[in-house]
Parts: C-alpha cells; structure tokens; sequence
C-alpha cells in the first residue's frame, strides 16, 4: 500500500458537481429511476455544505435522497445538512467524527424505513433495502433511538 493524502473534500469544492453527477447516475439507476435534473440551487447547496465526512458522507447523503425521490428532480432534504456546532469547544476530531458518522448512520435508516413504511423485516423492509439482518437493523434502531413506528402508514 501506499499512502495518498488527498485534501478533504471542503478544500475540493469543484469535485463536488463532477461527484453528484456521479453518484446521481449510479444510485438512480441502481434503483430503477430517472433523474432529469439537478437544479442550480440545490447544486449549490451541496456546494456549500463543509462535508465533515468527506466523500463517504456526500455518497450517503445521494443514496438517501435518491431513495426517497419521486421525480424525475433531484431533491435533497435540507436537514441532513444541518451544520451542527459542538456545545464545548472541546470536542475532539474523532468525536466529531463519531457523531457525523451516527447521524449519516441514522438518516440512512430512517429514508429506508419511510421507503418501506416503518416495516423492519420482509422482501420489502428496511433491512432488505439496507443489505442487512432484520436482527441487526432492529437494534441500530434501538441503539440510534429511532422510533419505527412514526414511518408507518395505514
């Protein structure tokens, strides 16, 4: 192996486009939709987010949108962008990190579950859509505090 140090994505705001792009073409087609347009604005939005988990955060951030998508029109819910500023000024990089990777952690799994309707198991539940146990979903929802039944529909 050999290292490669590579500047954060904040410090590439030009990759940024060439990246949704990217990520707009592989997960829409991974999921069976179409997308038309990215707009201006919504472009400039993600221009403008830190991306305090670099690229894998930006990655996630496309799939949940194009999962919960139902236009042909890129859409992007604002929250996930939430710029969050520690309490203490003593919060570490890695504790940064952590909470940046529990919140990614939890907006993946809340878009599936509301895809799936709050169902957890099954062909069309949370944990299909996720790649993962029924069982180890069920305690990543325990453990983020995430209230399934709020994604239920009747």
């Amino acid at each position: 192996m050999f290292p490669i140090d590579i500047p954060p994505l904040r410090e590439r705001k030009e990759d940024i486009p060439v990246l949704v792009e990217y990520f707009v073409d592989r997960y829409a087609s991974k999921a069976g939709k179409k997308i038309r347009t990215i707009s201006k604005e919504r472009m400039e939005l993600l221009r403008s987010y830190p991306w305090p988990g670099n690229i894998r955060e930006l990655q996630n951030v496309i799939e949940r949108s194009l999962i919960v998508c139902d236009t042909e029109d890129f859409s992007i819910d604002e929250s996930w962008l939430a710029r969050e500023t520690p309490s203490s000024g003593t919060a570490s990089p890695r504790d940064a990190n952590k909470a940046a990777a529990q919140a990614e952690e939890r907006a993946t799994i809340e878009a599936a579950l509301a895809e799936a309707k709050g169902r957890v198991s099954g062909q069309h539940g949370a944990a299909a859509t996720l790649r993962m146990p029924a069982s180890t979903l069920d305690s990543k929802i325990r453990s983020l505090g995430i209230n399934k039944h709020r994604f239920k529909t009747i």
